[in-house]
């Protein structure tokens, strides 16, 4: 009698216990598959940002293609790379690790983007610089001063390590038409038939703050057209190619110095009006003028 009702008691005790344990076993359930759910969403959310990212990696692709004349190849299989990415993102359950894998492509695409893009850029705009020194037509002009922008641009870039005070500065420049003699000698001439050359003259300002040495100067003449005269003189800057139409190398020692570089020309490229000119430290603008030939 007393061992059955310690039986009893037992199971009883059992009992409770496995109720308990139930018990616990169902909320842990209970929360490991709120847990679950929370996981999936967050990792469902993740997805949507990162085909999100993808689908504006495409588009900035699409507009860089359409907006270059130059067609990269490198860009369009970049390009096509990413489609086939966000296909897979698509058609895959996200998971922990198909996101975190997608992440680190994510991290690389960016950067071949960047690269890509730098690389696309230069080679537009060395293209759209020698189109400005062969072409006849207005489109030389806006072209040279895109690339005077540009120029500038690269100036802003590099005021970090130049001192601005540092750059040649000058003064009284002009430009005009003149006949070389056998001798030598150079006469002044303003008209068209006459003339064989187109001298620039100017004055180098004192500059204690510049580097003395030699400096090589270069000059720009346009005539009415908007056509360079001169030799076409293509010489590569940091920031691309410029075609000139002479240029001249002098030695300054920090105080003034007078300069005149005389141009050559062609007798289809001389015509009346208002030649424009330009002239440039290597591949600074230092000054600009106007003059006319009858």
């Amino acid at each position: 009698m007393m061992t059955e009702k310690k039986n009893n008691t037992a199971l009883k005790i059992l009992t409770g216990v496995l109720a308990v344990a139930l018990i616990a076993l169902s909320i842990y359930t209970i929360k490991f598959y709120n847990e679950e759910k929370e996981n999936k969403e967050i990792l469902q959310n993740e997805k949507a940002v990162i085909e999100n990212e993808l689908n504006d990696l495409i588009i900035k692709y699409d507009e860089a293609i359409e907006e270059n004349e130059i067609m990269d190849q490198n860009m369009v299989e970049a390009r096509e790379r990413i489609t086939r990415l966000l296909d897979s993102v698509k058609d895959n359950e996200a998971n922990l690790a198909l996101i975190s894998r997608y992440r680190r492509e994510i991290g690389n695409l960016r950067a071949e983007k960047d690269r890509l893009f730098r690389v696309v850029d230069s080679l537009s705009s060395q293209n759209q610089r020698l189109t400005t020194a062969m072409d006849s037509t207005n489109v030389v002009l806006q072209e040279r001063t895109r690339l005077s922008d540009s120029l500038q641009d690269t100036n802003q870039n590099l005021s970090s390590k130049v001192d601005r005070a540092s750059r040649l500065q000058i003064t009284g420049l002009t430009g005009e038409g003149v006949i070389v003699r056998n001798s030598g000698k150079i006469v002044e001439n303003d008209r068209t038939r006459r003339i064989d050359q187109i001298r620039t003259c100017f004055t180098i300002s004192s500059n204690e703050l510049a580097e003395a040495g030699e400096k090589t100067i270069n000059v720009q003449v346009y005539n009415p057209e908007n056509e360079l005269v001169g030799d076409q003189i293509a010489v590569q800057h940091e920031g691309g190619v410029m075609v000139y139409s002479a240029n001249s190398k002098v030695y300054y020692e920090n105080e003034e110095l007078d300069v005149c570089v005389l141009a050559n020309t062609s007798e289809e490229r001389l015509i009346e009006g208002e030649y424009k000119v330009y002239v440039y430290s290597d591949a600074y603008l230092i000054g600009t003028s106007t003059f006319s030939l009858r």
